[in-house]
């Protein structure tokens, strides 16, 4: 008997006689029943470890807007997304009378991004562009599932010699991110990347609400002046 190819063990659905349809959705339909509770499982122990950590960005990242400073965001692949994501919740908050804060997305400049990773490398790609436009007083949220990303941790390490408030938000075991390299980093106790990037999806928006509503208690109240009736 011959073995299997390297094929048929990744694929054995294309392979043999016809499976039956029944029996196939009542496979895929358990499937989708595991990884809704994992994703529960994962988001429960995440915020029941984690939300000391959450506050406390959320406390510093209001104070840089307090103070006037602006937020940096970056990432990769997947994260990159979140990146946007964070930085237009920020520029753009779709709650009425909230006000916009200052957001500026790292990954968004494609030009800059390409012609740094050509010429220098790619691990430069963030950092060249914190010394460009990064000041003290500013912050800056970097996402990476692993938290081992060489250009996050290259710009971190800058950022923070040039007194920048930096927050992470990692997976596992939060690699170098959570090894010092951040003020503040939130891991989230898993190594399946997709259970990590939903909870980072829930977390920063969590940040968002947490940081309108500490600016909005120092203004004593919940309403934007600029947005009163």
């Amino acid at each position: 008997m011959t073995s299997k190819s390297a094929l048929e063990i990744l694929y054995p659905f294309l392979h043999g006689k016809e499976q039956d349809p029944a029996a196939v959705d009542a496979r895929l339909l358990h499937s989708i029943e595991e990884k809704a509770r994992e994703s529960r499982e994962t988001s429960v122990r995440f915020f029941a470890e984690q939300a000391p950590v959450l506050l406390n960005a959320a406390k510093a990242l209001a104070g840089v807007y307090r103070r006037g400073g602006r937020m940096f965001t970056m990432g990769n692949g997947g994260s990159s997304c979140d990146a946007s994501h964070v930085a237009v919740e920020f520029l753009h908050p779709i709650t009425a009378g909230r006000p916009a804060l200052a957001a500026i997305n790292l990954t968004a400049d494609v030009a800059m991004t390409s012609a740094v990773a050509n010429d220098v490398g790619f691990e430069h790609i963030f950092v060249r562009q914190i010394i460009a436009h990064g000041r003290a007083g500013d912050g800056l949220v970097g996402l990476s599932t692993s938290g081992n990303s060489a250009n996050l941790i290259a710009a971190f390490v800058k950022a923070r010699e040039m007194g920048l408030t930096t927050i992470g938000f990692s997976g596992g075991d939060g690699g170098r991110m959570a090894s010092g390299i951040c003020d503040h980093c939130l891991v989230v106790p898993t190594t399946s990347v997709h259970r990590i990037q939903e909870c980072h999806v829930a977390a920063y928006h969590i940040l968002w609400d947490l940081v309108h509503t500490l600016l909005a208690d120092d203004r004593g109240s919940a309403v934007s002046k600029d947005f009163a009736a």
